[in-house]
């Protein structure tokens, strides 16, 4: 970033979030004093870093963007994450591989990291370091610009590897089409005394290294990733941030309680028995309250584990909803309290809505060919109320259930650990 590019870059911030339509006017003025391209990509610059703003935060206004950077940096929430779980494990010196825009390499560095940062593309590496220089980190972060898989990682503490996960056509979904592939991150990971593997959150169970710690971490509600962890023994955890509040349960190969992914790769909550005496959630009628698991519980196939939390029951054994007659306050999964539970039908769902004046709905779905834009417009609701319409199956049979937010729900409580019972 040359200086005048610099000064560009802070006056054209001076203007804050400008509307699409004073863009105009604002690059005219500009280009009275600087030449036309350095103001396309000044602004250009600027309307990267309000993008990463949801993903940054205040940090994005002094960082530098590419477009693919910010589609697929990882949530600088996610990554102090990933970094505080490597300080816990006494990590002093990582190899970030696929280091992209920066975005783990500055968060292990705040954690007291030396970072050597790698990717084979010189616009990544020149954006990283620019980075670590206007985030103050630079003395902790060595970039290289190389082929990860030429990297010697000999006498660092853990490596962590960001495959890329997208190709021509988009997203990449088979772990050996990543680039580099799973199968050389994973060898990677052996290498060192600890490790971490970015991946998608769809990643089957069956493909997950035995000796791997697979976690699923949501922010905020939203799935965001999974990582497979080396070096601390086999397990499989959901992750939800803010906390973190973990919920732990045996590995992916060793039977899980609640199932593992069919062919189509979406999990299932039922499931065999384990090794151990580790059983499904059984299934029972829908009670008082029914819970809506984080989709990092899903993904992690923890369903059973909260419903052995909230002492309750699947609704159905395919369907990742759990009921209970008790309100059991838990971060890990969101409770509504159900008011009726009835076959699905639409006119009876319309004329139900228009007798209690429900104008507003929030209409959920799993298990249940129904769309639900498409169910809004059909229902043409009007009136003062509101309501939760849930359209799903209890013991097979097409169901609606209406409900409200449980009082107090959703309360996540301190931050911790919840092991397997």
């Amino acid at each position: 970033m040359s200086d005048e590019g610099q000064r560009l870059l802070d006056e054209v911030a001076e203007f804050g979030d400008y509307a699409p339509e004073r863009e105009l006017a604002l690059a005219t003025r500009l280009r009275r004093d600087h030449p036309a391209p350095l103001v396309s990509a000044a602004m250009a610059q600027t309307r990267l870093r309000q993008r990463a703003g949801a993903k940054f935060g205040a940090d994005a206004q002094r960082m530098y963007f590419t477009p693919d950077g910010v589609e697929q940096a990882t949530r600088a929430t996610v990554a102090a994450h990933r970094a505080d779980r490597f300080a816990a494990r006494g990590v002093r010196r990582v190899a970030d591989l696929c280091c992209g825009i920066g975005g783990d390499a500055l968060a292990l560095a705040r954690a007291g990291i030396e970072v050597l940062a790698v990717d084979r593309s010189p616009l990544a590496c020149a954006v990283t370091a620019a980075n670590a220089r206007a985030l103050g980190l630079a003395d902790r972060i060595e970039v290289r610009c190389a082929d990860v898989t030429d990297v010697d990682v000999a006498g660092f503490d853990a490596v962590f590897v960001d495959p890329a996960r997208r190709g021509g056509r988009g997203r990449v979904f088979n772990p050996e089409a990543y680039s580099p592939p799973l199968s050389w991150a994973v060898r990677a990971a052996r290498r060192v005394p600890h490790a971490a593997v970015k991946v998608a959150p769809g990643i089957p169970h069956e493909v997950v290294p035995e000796e791997a710690d697979a976690e699923w971490v949501s922010d905020r509600g939203e799935v965001k990733e999974a990582t497979l962890w080396f070096g601390g023994g086999p397990g499989r955890r959901a992750t939800l941030l803010p906390g973190p509040h973990v919920l732990t349960g045996a590995a992916p190969g060793a039977a899980p309680r609640d199932g593992a992914s069919g062919t189509s790769g979406a999990p299932r909550p039922g499931g065999p028995r384990g090794p151990h005496g580790e059983g499904t959630a059984p299934v029972g009628p829908v009670a008082r309250y029914l819970y809506e698991p984080d989709g990092a519980v899903i993904r992690a196939h923890l369903v059973a584990r909260v419903a052995e939390l909230v002492g309750g029951t699947l609704i159905d054994p395919a369907i990742a909803y759990v009921t209970s007659p008790d309100l059991v306050a838990t971060p890990f999964a969101t409770a509504y309290q159900v008011t009726d539970v009835l076959p699905f039908h639409l006119k009876r769902l319309r004329a139900l809505l228009r007798e209690r004046g429900v104008g507003t709905a929030v209409i959920k779905k799993r298990g249940s060919a129904v769309e639900p834009e498409e169910l809004r417009r059909r229902l043409a609701l009007s009136g003062p109320r509101s309501c939760v319409v849930i359209l799903t199956r209890v013991s097979g049979a097409p169901s609606m259930l209406l409900a409200q937010p449980a009082p107090g729900a959703g309360g996540t409580g301190e931050a911790g650990e919840v092991g397997a019972g």
